[in-house]
């Protein structure tokens, strides 16, 4: 799509969930549609109950951008909360998630589809994994520790799950259980689904203003009891049968008793 027009069914539906990024947004917006501009897509923000002007910034962005739609939190409810809004608000075949503050690049999006469409039907997820990490030396070894500890104990084959930047099937998402954290599971749940997960490396950039938002003890502390909740729900799931709808042989219906009578 071309020239920022409103698309009522777009290709793909990019999620950006935000919390007082109002001056990372504009940018991030541009990069996002100069990537996508091979495709019919919207960009969902979800404004996590920003206050910093973040939704005069968004109006203003979105008067001359009808690929933009803004939904808002009254007050913040989090991360992984931000991210499920837009999507269940989505009108895309094909999902793109990537943080407010980018750091991710949106140029890798296209890399990003394309695995995900190369892997066929099956494949559920294509999960960005960054490379060259910009965040302070405290979050990469948090992030480093609780990266192994995942993989170790879910065996989802995911060097780091926690970047924002990922794409998904509508339908697989749909099927996914909620809870808070629940985004940085991503690959394991999917896998919990029966479907397979692909990765693209993304390098790592630094944001231009402002600090996370979302902090470290929030993925670090609360993220032990999601990863054994997440632990906890593949056990409980066996493995899937294969589901195939029966056709019926059917008797011919009797024809109208008008007709049989004329």
């Amino acid at each position: 799509m071309s020239g920022g027009y409103a698309v009522s069914t777009p290709e793909i539906t990019v999620v950006v969930p935000a919390k007082d990024e109002r001056d990372n947004l504009p940018f991030l917006l541009d990069e996002i549609a100069a990537a996508l501009s091979a495709w019919s897509f919207e960009v969902i923000v979800v404004d996590d109950g920003s206050t910093d002007g973040t939704a005069d910034v968004l109006a203003e962005y979105g008067r001359d951008h009808g690929f933009l739609r803004v939904l808002r939190h009254d007050r913040s409810g989090g991360q992984s909360c931000a991210v499920r809004s837009g999507l269940l608000h989505a009108r895309g075949r094909l999902l793109i998630t990537i943080d407010g503050d980018g750091e991710n690049d949106p140029a890798y999006m296209p890399e990003l589809l394309a695995a995900l469409q190369a892997g066929g039907p099956i494949t559920g997820l294509a999960a960005g994994q960054r490379l060259g990490r910009k965040a302070s030396f405290v979050k990469r070894v948090a992030s480093r520790a609780a990266n192994r500890l995942r993989g170790a104990l879910l065996q989802d084959n995911t060097r780091d799950s926690g970047c924002g930047l990922k794409a998904i099937r509508t339908e697989v998402f749909k099927r996914l259980p909620y809870f808070d954290g629940w985004h940085r599971f991503l690959p394991a749940l999917v896998l919990r689904e029966g479907f397979q997960v692909t990765h693209v490396d993304i390098v790592d950039r630094q944001r231009r203003h402002g600090a996370s938002k979302y902090g470290i003890f929030d993925r670090a502390l609360v993220g032990v009891l999601d990863l054994y909740g997440v632990w906890w729900l593949r056990r409980r799931r066996r493995r899937l049968p294969q589901i195939e709808e029966v056709v019926m042989e059917r008797h011919s219906a009797p024809a109208p008793a008008e007709e049989r009578a004329g």
